[in-house]
């Protein structure tokens, strides 16, 4: 007699249960652990993320296949990691999220190939791919597989270098191979409740014999204040998703669109409060900040890496509803002068802009590069040829403000006309000049200094000289390397008009595969 077939009812009845079933993860007292651990598990952050009933999931029955160490018999729902697509502020995206209640969100050869298949599919539908990590590392039981797995992570997140934007979240241990791959993406969110490291201190303890806390050796600050690998520090789960958003308002999908415009704020009257905020003199500090939010639309500025190589500022704004990515030099720290980690963190942000058509506007107030023998034997050459190489390479609009000071090797770092600014505006507070007035006079005037009776006095009046001369904008302008010299109050006006004409910029480049900018 032939068995009687399940009814549809009942293979919906089945489905129904086996879909909670998965979705339940490593079940309620490992989600009660996260939670006490003051995090969200995996399906909760998407949840948060995405806008309310826009989450797809993908790939939600996909199993291991191991064997091994007792691997026949383990359960994975999901294999340990949530993945779909969904709608962030109404715009599409595919998200990974490892689900720590699973195995302690271990990755293995299925899970990898989970995230592999999000990551094809956001550049298929040129979409951003968001991957939130909360993961104990590599599925031992698995062996060569799961670094296999790691391995197709890793080139994909090279393919969609460039082509779509892409953000991670680091919500959770991240140790050993998993770290490489939000390191080949564009952002980094760290919460505090996490840590990101290659060995942990454990295995540093025996091979250095250095006492180190996770904290100390891997936590968000230590790589915001030390190591530069995280560009944004959150409080907890829901302020990284909360920056992720944000961050994803001023992106555009992909690099063959610009970045969304949203409502402008058309307000351009003078501001008169720009006036007031550059010292005259030129060894009086200040808050570059306090410019840019006097400029840019509602003072609403994003800023990106805030806490490493404070010596310059870099992020995201919007003027008169645009896109524009901001690098300043920033006063307040070390006279904002360009060193080693100070040209990374500017040339990665102008190339990320220049790859997804987001105008440069730069501020520049800059007395030159560090001096000092660490800087020399650390590579200063190479590390500035790299603010030289982003800025010339880039064929975004580029708008640059000289503040106040602009000298040497440090103003053409800072895109001068001769790196390919479109327009340079210059404040009657600017001096643009091989360097200082205090050190040319040294070199240009040091034999009438030393014959004169009064040589203090001399070195006075031929300081006076050199900068009524040459620490200027009016020289600069003269030779045509500033567009124009303007009142404080009018900058909002004049960039908003330059972003508005540069629009439609179209530049050619020699045809090649691509550049070699330096190491």
């Amino acid at each position: 007699m032939a068995t009687e077939l399940p009814s549809m009812q009942q293979r919906l009845d089945f489905l129904a249960t086996e879909r909670e079933r998965l979705r339940d993860g490593g079940g309620e007292k490992r989600i009660a652990k996260q939670h006490d651990q003051g995090k969200l598990t995996a399906r909760e952050r998407i949840d948060e993320f995405c806008d309310p009933g826009s989450f797809t999931e993908s790939f939600l029955f996909m199993k291991h296949r191991t064997s091994h160490f007792g691997m026949d018999t383990a359960e994975a729902p999901a294999d340990g990691v949530v993945t779909g697509s969904g709608a962030v502020l109404g715009r599409p995206v595919h998200i990974a999220s490892q689900d720590f209640t699973v195995m302690g969100g271990s990755a293995g050869e299925v899970q990898s190939n989970k995230v592999v298949e999000m990551q094809k599919a956001a550049i298929k539908t040129g979409t951003p791919f968001v991957f939130i990590n909360d993961s104990g590392g590599a599925r031992v039981q698995e062996g060569i597989d799961s670094l296999s797995g790691y391995g197709r992570v890793f080139f994909n997140n090279v393919l969609l270098s460039g082509a779509v934007p892409q953000i991670s979240i680091i919500a959770g241990p991240c140790a050993g191979g998993a770290v490489y791959s939000p390191a080949l993406t564009d952002f980094i969110i760290q919460t505090r409740q996490a840590h990101m490291f290659i060995t942990g201190p454990g295995v540093i303890s025996q091979v250095t014999g250095e006492q180190v806390s996770q904290t100390e050796l891997g936590g968000p600050d230590a790589h915001m204040q030390k190591s530069g690998v995280v560009h944004f520090v959150a409080d907890d789960d829901h302020h990284a998703l909360l920056i992720a958003k944000k961050l994803l308002s001023f992106l555009p999908q992909n690099n063959s669109e610009d970045p969304p415009i949203v409502e402008p704020d058309d307000v351009v009257e003078p501001n008169a409060a720009l006036r007031d905020i550059v010292p005259v003199e030129g060894r009086k500090g200040y808050d570059v900040r306090d410019v840019i939010g006097q400029i840019v639309d509602h003072g609403d500025f994003l800023e990106v890496r805030e806490g490493y190589a404070q010596n310059i500022v870099v992020g995201f704004a919007r003027i008169t509803g645009r896109t524009v990515g901001i690098i300043a030099n920033q006063p307040q720290v070390m006279s904002g002068v360009l060193d080693i980690n100070s040209s990374d963190k500017a040339s990665t942000f102008i190339r990320f802009c220049n790859a997804f058509n987001i105008p440069l506007l730069t501020f520049v107030d800059v007395p030159g590069f560090l001096p000092g023998v660490a800087q020399e034997h650390g590579g200063i050459i190479r590390h500035g040829a790299k603010m030289l190489y982003a800025y010339s390479a880039a064929t975004v609009p580029k708008i640059t403000v000289v503040l106040r000071k602009a000298y040497g090797g440090a103003y053409l770092a800072m895109c001068g006309k001769d790196l390919g600014a479109d327009k340079v505006l210059a404040w009657p507070t600017a001096e643009i000049a091989v360097m200082g007035a205090e050190g040319a006079v040294n070199v240009v005037f040091r034999r009438e200094i030393e014959a004169a009776e009064d040589p203090q006095a001399k070195r006075d009046e031929m300081v006076t000289l050199y900068r009524e001369t040459f620490s200027t904008p009016f020289m600069a302008a003269s030779r045509g390397l500033v567009d124009d010299i303007i009142d404080p109050a009018d900058t909002r006006r004049e960039v908003a008009m330059a972003l508005e004409v540069l629009v439609s910029k179209r530049e050619l480049r020699p045809a090649k595969k691509h550049g070699l900018g330096p190491a």
